[in-house]
């Protein structure tokens, strides 16, 4: 017999006895807990903990072992969720015309590297439709002009919304969707969108930044994988990687090379929000990995 299986996630105040707390709880509800990791903050005095456990008492339902761990949660102040470990989160990607991330997340999800439901795609070209089709996930073509006014972005982004509310959507992933996103869109989605870029930020900003890396004559290139907040390319960090790269590689060796790098870390990101593995730390994050 299987049974039931969750990942409960929480950050509380730190003091002694959380852990105590938490495992005699899961034990009394006939709990088995599979594995934990925890880990406690002396700057923000915040403690974070991930357990994944299995119910095994029939007689335990999961509307009870919901309403009692509740009660915990408020004793101890905690910002806890309890996550049913076998639901596949459901996902949105966001791309423009550079397809790399898109087509590296969708081969993944394939191959059932990613525990995932890839509900839509939304672009605002139309690059990428036959993709779409061949994996038999619905497209969404909502255009943007170049220089369109606030209130035409507004209604694209609500668009947006619209599709992450139907399909009731967990994750938005900016596969390299080259909009920056309203303030309002990213409150919308905060806590729950991924973005990727280049590593070189704050410098070679805009166009082409591989080939004005080159010009400068880089050794590391890398990537760059973080949550969408407001301020621009500055949410909270998940995940980075680097690359080495030297004086005989031309623009685009290190494009291509950079290219790389960004699939493997947003692909990490993803997999990791999706096991429930991320949890924020002020503008900053605690990844149990």
């Amino acid at each position: 017999m299987t049974h039931p299986e969750y990942i409960l996630t929480l950050s509380c105040p730190d003091h002694r006895g959380i852990v105590h707390r938490v495992s005699g709880f899961l034990a009394e509800h006939g709990c088995n807990i599979i594995d934990s990791a925890q880990f406690g903050d002396a700057q923000s005095q915040l403690f974070f903990m991930r357990v994944h456990f299995a119910a095994e008492d029939a007689a335990v339902s999961d509307a009870a072992l919901r309403a009692d761990f509740a009660e915990v949660a408020q004793e101890l102040k905690m910002d806890a969720q309890l996550h049913d470990a076998r639901k596949k989160p459901r996902v949105l990607l966001m791309v423009s015309k550079i397809g790399h991330c898109l087509n590296d997340l969708l081969f993944r999800y394939k191959t059932g590297l990613l525990p995932v439901e890839i509900s839509a795609i939304v672009s605002n070209h139309t690059d990428f439709y036959q993709l779409s089709a061949s994996y038999n996930i619905p497209f969404h073509h909502l255009p943007l002009a170049a220089g369109a006014s606030l209130e035409q972005k507004r209604a694209q982004e609500e668009r947006v919304l619209e599709i992450v509310r139907s399909n009731d959507i967990d994750l938005v992933v900016l596969a390299r969707y080259m909009q920056i996103l309203s303030p309002q869109m990213c409150e919308a989605l905060r806590g729950r969108a991924i973005n990727i870029h280049h590593s070189f930020l704050p410098s070679f900003k805009g166009a082409k930044p591989y080939y004005q890396a080159h010009e400068r004559g880089v050794k590391l290139i890398g990537a760059t994988a973080h949550f969408v907040t407001g301020d621009l390319d500055e949410g909270p960090i998940i995940e980075q990687d680097v690359e080495r790269v030297d004086h005989a590689m031309d623009p685009e060796t290190l494009t291509a090379i950079g290219r790389d790098v960004e699939c493997v870390v947003l692909a990490r990101a993803v997999k990791w929000f999706v096991e429930h593995r991320i949890l924020l730390n002020g503008h900053k994050t605690v990844v149990f990995k």
